[in-house]
């Protein structure tokens, strides 16, 4: 069964909802039966990149508020992250586009490393302060997961993958998703934002068991015919 993820590299509680559902995932008895789709999204596609600029400074630009107002909130994530194991760093964390990151998931998913590539760029973007817009960066944590060099440069020096993105981009517009983690189940039930673990797995109970109901496992029916075995019999 597939769960379809939207996110932004940028997005913090994009981080903290991959931990809890993963937390719910592996308390799920058929997990091995779960396909993680993950789908491009972007808060703020306008978003110029910046090194110069503190993530906290962006947020007071962008929300009007004040810088110390913007610490505070941030402070107050990074408790939440804290509680499920992610150690973030806003002090060090690059005001950055995300357009490109996407694209290279969109090739990363072709290998199915789509999941690994969202974890790597996760930590660098939030606690390692690397610039998620580089290209060498990227070719860096692109190689990181096993993807191929040269394809990675091929992506990131050409538009490749630009449709991708902006199809699930506006998939997303489509059935009505304004910010982001948001997770399809099943392409029937949606959890919006980084839910508690018990949330995510009530989701994949209840549309597993729908899913199971229209997709029933069995034995294979056998028409017979001419076979050999491995003891050497042809008939």
């Amino acid at each position: 069964m597939k769960v379809e993820i939207w996110s932004d590299v940028m997005c913090p509680f994009c981080y903290i909802g991959k931990r809890k559902f993963e937390a719910a995932l592996a308390q799920f008895p058929q997990k091995d039966s779960i396909e993680i789709v993950w789908k491009s999204f972007q808060l703020n596609p306008s978003q110029v990149t910046d090194p110069d600029k503190s993530v906290t400074e962006y947020l007071a630009e962008v929300k009007g508020w004040t810088l110390g107002y913007a610490r505070q909130m941030n402070d107050y994530v990074t408790n939440m992250a804290k509680e499920v194991g992610l150690d973030y760093d806003f002090d060090k964390a690059v005001v950055a586009n995300s357009f490109d990151a996407h694209r290279l998931v969109q090739l990363a998913k072709k290998y199915d490393q789509g999941d690994a590539l969202e974890e790597r760029l996760f930590k660098a973007y939030f606690t390692e302060g690397l610039n998620t817009a580089d290209h060498e960066t990227l070719l860096q944590l692109g190689t990181d997961i096993g993807l191929p060099a040269e394809e990675v440069r091929q992506v990131l020096t050409s538009s490749a993958y630009t449709t991708e993105v902006k199809r699930d981009i506006q998939e997303a517009r489509q059935i009505g998703v304004t910010g982001v983690p948001f997770f399809v189940f099943n392409q029937k039930y949606a959890v919006s934002g980084a839910q508690a673990p018990e949330t995510f797995l009530g989701a994949l109970h209840k549309s597993f068991g729908e899913w199971q109901a229209a997709n029933p496992a069995g034995e294979p029916v056998t028409i017979d015919g001419p076979v050999c075995t491995p003891d050497g019999d042809c008939a």
